[in-house]
């Protein structure tokens, strides 16, 4: 069984705890002009960088400064949450158009033991060719979870399935200079999501 434990990092963790008892798994309102399909993380630092293996070679958060990041948390087998969330983001990334080189996607693998890299980025690229899957060892995978509050547990299946992963399903939308600005719970529409992100666009013009 494997299960994702906190330690150290606190001030992230108590910032977003804060975020969702206060805006909850809705919509809340960062102004008086656009109200977010999920919960408003005005953090004033940027998060902290990670690096993980994808098929290529190395990926670090950092590497996608200027452009706005949806980081999830999943797992390949998954036969629910992951794929409905991948196919969301997908949608948006399709409706955004000619400003769809300013949104990346990547999902962090919670199942390394399965997800092989070669394997993880056909997963991803098959949502679209842009989006990364990315993964490493149990302990980088709890070291880059520990500000988002990770949760994942392995329970049996069925004999086809295998083993499933009880794992956490918000989506964090990161901001181009690497700050933490929406959380998303799972069940926050491509609708909602591609509003919200034209509108923070917008506001850079």
């Amino acid at each position: 069984m494997y299960r994702w434990s906190m330690k150290g990092s606190w001030g992230l963790m108590v910032f977003l705890l804060l975020a969702f008892m206060i805006g909850g798994l809705g919509a809340c309102s960062i102004d008086e002009t656009h109200e977010f399909a999920g919960a408003v993380l005005e953090e004033p630092e940027p998060l902290p960088d990670f690096t993980l293996a994808a098929e290529n070679g190395p990926v670090s958060l950092s590497d996608f400064r200027g452009q706005y990041v949806f980081l999830y948390f999943g797992y390949m087998y998954c036969p629910d949450f992951c794929p409905t969330t991948m196919s969301k983001l997908a949608n948006v990334h399709r409706e955004l158009g000619d400003d769809a080189d300013r949104m990346q996607v990547i999902m962090v693998s919670v199942d390394p033991e399965r997800d092989t890299l070669a394997a993880l980025a056909r997963y991803a690229e098959a949502f679209n060719p842009t989006f990364m899957g990315i993964t490493g060892t149990r302990e980088e995978i709890d070291r880059v979870g520990e500000p988002y509050g990770l949760f994942y547990q392995r329970h049996e299946g069925s004999t086809a399935a295998g083993y499933l992963v009880d794992h956490s399903t918000r989506t964090y939308l990161i901001g181009p200079d690497g700050r933490a600005l929406v959380a998303y719970p799972h069940d926050a529409t491509a609708e909602a999501i591609l509003d919200d992100l034209r509108w923070l666009i917008d506001q850079e013009s």
